[in-house]
């Protein structure tokens, strides 16, 4: 089964960072090499070009992303960047994630992809492992590569096609969390 990654905007920015900010502190430093509070957060965010990068989420049913993926595009490669909230691991979002974000930049003709993190990091070196990529650690820290190949028709369409999904499962779950809303009021007035 495919899970829904939507790619987000730059209306997407503070979900975003309240994601990040909503991770635990060691998870924050596992993600990002270090410790790093809100401020950071917020700096890294506002940071992200939503027209050159693509930042990818999977949404839980209160429309709040789950887990997030940042590609960031640099010289013809791409970095990536994963986070999954503790309530939705195990259930192969990151995996998704980390492949949706493959597909992205070979389809975007982008000959390797990388993540950089802390050799402790067991979760995303199993993924990367996963995924396919090439591992070196040296000092605590792991760098993952994968080699890209170039995009093809069925590539091309199975990106549309997830693009399609995810467009359909957000609107479901927003019509789902209205329909609620509007169940909670009348139930609240009467």
């Amino acid at each position: 089964m495919t899970l829904p990654i939507q790619r987000l905007g730059e209306r997407a920015r503070a979900s975003y960072a309240s994601h990040l900010s909503a991770l635990p502190r060691d998870d924050v430093r596992l993600r990002f090499g270090a410790p790093l509070g809100r401020e950071g957060i917020d700096a890294y965010v506002a940071r992200i070009d939503f027209d050159t990068d693509a930042v990818f989420a999977a949404h839980d049913d209160r429309l709040e992303p789950a887990g997030v993926a940042h590609v960031g595009i640099v010289e013809g490669t791409a970095e990536l960047g994963v986070s999954v909230l503790p309530g939705h691991r195990g259930r192969g979002l990151g995996g998704a994630l980390v492949a949706r974000a493959c597909e992205y930049a070979r389809n975007r003709r982008i000959g390797r992809l990388w993540m950089h993190c802390l050799s402790e990091n067991a979760t995303m070196m199993r993924i990367a492992r996963r995924a396919g990529m090439a591992i070196v650690v040296d000092t605590g820290e792991a760098d993952a590569w994968l080699a890209l190949p170039p995009p093809d028709a069925a590539s091309v369409a199975n990106e549309f096609a997830a693009d399609q999904v995810a467009l359909f499962d957000y609107a479901l779950k927003a019509q789902v969390a209205s329909i609620a809303r509007v169940a909670d009021a009348v139930r609240r007035a009467g």
